[in-house]
């Protein structure tokens, strides 16, 4: 397999203070790959860094081989989308879910527009009839939903999920966590996604990097984090406070 996503020993600093001290990872192309951690721990930040929205310091990182610099090129977003966690701030408030979804088409000169939101909309089920509303007329879900297709409809290759379903309700959760998978199957994504909740990530990923004060403490194998065959002890208490988790979930 080739590798999709390689981090060296990343620092990403703000002012004095160190958010991310040398962390390592290499995510695989088509793996779906997790960041578990109080918060704090650094986990967000990570993903924020790969997009260039957080200052990095020291370290590389490389997408599909390519070492990135200090700016983000078109070609990287082409390559590399993020969903934010509130889908009540991640849309504008003024653009319909149409001006929504063709404002990057424009910018990155992709044609067939009609064809692509179309495409878009029925992939994360809604369909027509919610392209020419406003954000404020759309559910949690829902929003997050056109926030799914905004960053599918470029053709990506990594998906950066930083904790997509923790603002919505328990129901609504299952239904979007089943969209991302189908999405990253049937177009054979690569994901890297933050989340709380460790059964979410035993269920999504393949691998995880349990972090901790800007740093890595271990890096499990799901079948390992839900069998409960961990090293650190930092581990196994997330393990004692994450509820409703359960061997086998």
């Amino acid at each position: 397999m080739t590798t999709a996503l390689a981090i060296d020993r990343l620092r990403v600093t703000f002012d004095d203070f160190t958010a991310l001290k040398d962390v390592s990872l290499a995510v695989e192309s088509g793996e779906s790959y997790g960041l578990v951690g109080e918060s704090g721990s650094g986990k967000s930040t990570l993903l924020r860094a790969v997009a260039g929205l957080a200052p990095v310091s020291g370290g590389t990182i490389n997408v599909n081989g390519k070492r990135l610099g200090r700016h983000r090129d078109k070609a990287f977003y082409r390559e590399v989308q993020m969903v934010f966690q509130d889908p009540y701030g991640s849309l504008h408030p003024r653009q319909t879910v149409d001006r929504l979804l063709l404002e990057p088409l424009a910018i990155h000169g992709f044609d067939n527009s009609e064809r692509r939101i179309m495409r878009a909309l029925d992939e994360v089920g809604l369909g027509s009839g919610f392209r020419f509303r406003y954000s404020h007329q759309l559910s949690g879900g829902q929003r997050q939903r056109v926030a799914i297709a905004r960053a599918l409809i470029l053709e990506p290759s990594i998906l950066l999920l930083d904790e997509p379903t923790s603002a919505l309700d328990a129901s609504v959760q299952a239904e979007v966590l089943n969209l991302l998978e189908q999405v990253r199957a049937d177009r054979k994504l690569t994901f890297v996604m933050v989340s709380h909740d460790l059964a979410v990530i035993a269920h999504m990923c393949d691998r995880l990097m349990v972090m901790q004060n800007g740093e890595e403490v271990e890096q499990l194998t799901a079948a390992e984090l839900t069998a409960r065959r961990v090293e650190r002890d930092y581990t196994r208490n997330l393990l004692v406070a994450s509820e409703g988790f359960r061997s086998g979930a």
